[in-house]
């Protein structure tokens, strides 16, 4: 607490010259560092969206492989259903 508490008991002078030379030098420093910003904030944006629609690829094609192996199982379900299931002769109808 006491590092705290020294802290907020600085200089008055002193706070208001960091003040005053911030708002001086803000409108000259703020778009000069906008300006060499900005690529670097186009270069990541651009990155983002190919990273999204890549993803987007991906998850389609993973969705197209998940439907095709539930069709398989499906598929081979009703085989085995087919298979397990005996020929019984329609009813009314006797063997012999």
């Amino acid at each position: 607490m006491g590092l705290l508490d020294n802290g907020l008991k600085g200089n008055v002078v002193t706070g208001l010259a960091i003040g005053i030379g911030a708002a001086i030098l803000a409108p000259t420093v703020l778009p000069a560092v906008a300006n060499a910003a900005k690529p670097l904030i186009k270069a990541a944006i651009k990155s983002g969206i190919i990273i999204f629609e890549k993803g987007k690829e991906t998850a389609s094609e993973l969705g197209e492989v998940f439907e095709d192996i539930v069709a398989e199982a499906k598929a081979e379900m009703a085989d085995a259903h087919k298979e397990a299931a005996p020929a019984a002769p329609p009813e009314g109808e006797t063997g012999a």
